[in-house]
């Protein structure tokens, strides 16, 4: 289905520091192509990432002369997409990756699915081939509309020069807007070309859509009502609470409550993991005092969370005794996978503040008593801290490489992950301190993410050390992003985690299929043929490579990547293929069937 805008209520546009073009008191006649360079200029847009073909020339031609949007030329669509991603994660912007029709629309698909799991703010731009050509099998035509519709917030084909100020803008709006989401905008070869009055600022329909940040005060209420009266109580956060900014409302509401704190994978950084509120990740991966803490609570308030399978193992298992808080700016999240037993629609930044204010004045009327609670929970962070057991074949342990890479590099940085058990290992062993520190596929679990996302994090951030921690897998997926890297002067730091394999389908190999490692040796490390050389592979896109195999070697290889700024640099760390993520709840069954190591589950007490 193709979805065309019409002309109503006007849209704020972002403010901008820098200087942007005016709009004209009398409209000018603008081709198609400039009406997209002008608009996207006066929305604040500052850096774009993508890749020409036939059916978006007639706009490059164009984009070729801004004076203040940067173009960063991928070597492929996913790549723009996923360093748009990690141009917005960072910074809460928008982030604007571009391409053309047919394939390389399509490559853009895995980026944009990966944006809508993870609610981050995308605006994807893609030509179409002439509106007389649609519906006609041309070459490279395909209905990329129909296509993203399940996966975006809203996808439109513009067809007509004089729609596109409107419709850009209201892609804008929506992605921006509400829960963050991508949006694209699909625009025709014909309507690049033609010209049209440019109406600035632009009307633009919305019809049905109507987001809600400020939450009803009975039900926040009756929230800190029940904080108060809760002997179990905690705040499970997720990655809501960095979208809505709202990490300072968090540590305000966590210190005014009393309240331990739980963060997800998409939350790290949103509640510093140096506060001891903070009992660390739960879910499949997460701290074993996490996990139970949720398990064995009577109240929960989720801030910003979904409830993901992830978090909750077998959901008629999870949290048995909870009565539950939801808050979430999405209606459609509240009571899908766990009933709310006090649903709040709202954006979490407010409500947080509400909620905080409304706990001090519940808290007069009843005093909250959480001693007992907190007993129960430092002994189980006295009993089961993190940790890992050195490996047995004298090869590094990829959670020691990890760990010093936090440890040397600190929490200004971004850090950037891949998918699989290097991704775990980061979010477990880096302290993060601070939001939008830790960038990752959660939802879709995107192999490939790592490198673009942190080449897009470092073009918003060229002040920061980034660091993005990979798996040989992953790197051979995206790694031709190096070159642009290389030519573009993005210094992002590299840390391939080399175990040679699948990492993450290997584990689960070895403990639910007797040890049949099938099909997941990559051939990529210690004793084989090293194919690729990620060394070498690296020199040839004119990074500093550095091979890592002995623990001494460690620090000096870290302190030497952060040190040269300029060109990218990778480290190739052979570590051992036996070392397994550790604790896990295992799939299909419910959270208190946490593991702490291999044959190790903790006790749960059911009181």
């Amino acid at each position: 289905m193709s979805t065309e805008t019409k002309p109503v209520p006007a849209v704020k546009v972002p403010d901008s520091s820098a200087p942007k073009p005016t709009a004209p008191s009398k409209p000018e006649m603008l081709t198609g192509s400039g009406a997209i360079l002008r608009t996207l200029e006066l929305l604040g847009i500052k850096d774009v990432f993508g890749l020409p073909g036939g059916a978006i020339m007639p706009f490059y031609d164009e984009l070729m002369e801004s004076k203040t949007i940067r173009h960063i030329l991928v070597r492929h669509e996913q790549g723009a997409g996923h360093a748009a991603e990690g141009y917005a994660s960072s910074t809460g912007k928008i982030g604007v990756a571009i391409s053309t029709s047919g394939p390389g629309a399509t490559n853009l698909v895995t980026a944009i699915a990966d944006a809508h799991m993870d609610s981050v703010p995308l605006l994807a731009i893609t030509g179409q081939v002439f509106s007389t050509s649609m519906g006609t099998d041309a070459f490279q035509e395909v209905d990329i509309v129909g296509i993203t519709m399940p996966i975006t917030k809203h996808s439109f084909l513009v067809t007509k020069p004089e729609d596109i100020p409107a419709t850009l803008t209201a892609a804008y709006h929506i992605a921006t807007t509400g829960r963050p989401g991508p949006v694209l905008v699909d625009i025709t070869k014909d309507a690049q070309q033609k010209s049209a009055p440019f109406v600035w600022p632009p009307k633009v329909d919305l019809a049905g859509y109507r987001e809600v940040t400020k939450a009803h005060g009975k039900q926040v209420a009756v929230a800190a009502g029940l904080l108060a009266e809760a002997a179990r109580p905690v705040f499970y956060v997720g990655g809501g609470v960095i979208r809505a900014g709202a990490s300072k409302e968090l540590q305000k509401l966590a210190k005014v409550t009393g309240v331990p704190v739980v963060t997800t994978l998409m939350a790290r950084g949103a509640f510093p993991d140096s506060d001891s509120q903070n009992l660390g990740m739960p879910g499949m991966h997460g701290s074993v005092p996490a996990v139970l803490a949720l398990q064995e609570a009577d109240l929960i308030i989720a801030l910003g969370a979904r409830f993901d399978d992830r978090v909750t193992g077998k959901p008629s298992e999870f949290a048995p005794k909870a009565t539950v808080v939801h808050v979430d700016v999405d209606p459609a999240e509240i009571s899908k996978i766990r009933t709310a037993d006090v649903p709040i629609v709202g954006d979490a930044k407010e409500v947080m503040a509400d909620l905080a204010s409304a706990f001090e004045d519940a808290a007069k009327k009843h005093k909250p008593d959480y001693k007992a609670w907190w007993e129960r929970l430092n002994e189980l962070k006295s009993r089961f801290p993190l940790g890992y057991d050195e490996p047995e074949d004298g090869l590094l342990a990829p959670q020691y490489v990890i760990q010093r890479i936090g440890e040397i590099t600190g929490p200004e940085a971004i850090y950037a992950a891949g998918v699989g058990q290097h991704q775990m290992w980061a979010a477990q062993f880096i302290k993060y301190e601070r939001p939008n520190a830790w960038l990752n596929s959660g939802g879709a679990g995107t192999m490939g993410y790592g490198l673009p996302a942190g080449m897009g994090a470092k073009v918003a951030n060229p002040d920061r050390t980034v660091w993005v921690i990979d798996g040989d897998g992953c790197f051979q997926m995206t790694n031709q992003e190096l070159a642009t890297c290389t030519i573009n002067n993005i210094p992002i730091k590299v840390a391939i985690i080399n175990n040679s394999s699948l990492g993450m389908v290997r584990q689960w190999q070895t403990l639910f299929y007797n040890g049949r490692h099938s099909f997941t040796d990559l051939n990529t490390g210690h004793d084989t043929a090293m194919i690729p050389d990620f060394v070498k592979l690296a020199e040839a896109y004119g990074a500093l490579a550095i091979r890592v195999t002995k623990k001494e070697e460690v620090d000096a290889a870290i302190k030497l990547a952060n040190e040269t700024n300029d060109r990218p640099v990778v480290i190739d760390f052979i570590v051992s293929a036996d070392a397994m993520v550790w604790p896990m709840v295992p799939q299909g069954v419910g959270n208190s069937s946490v593991q702490y190591a291999r044959d190790k589950a903790p006790e749960w007490e059911e009181d």
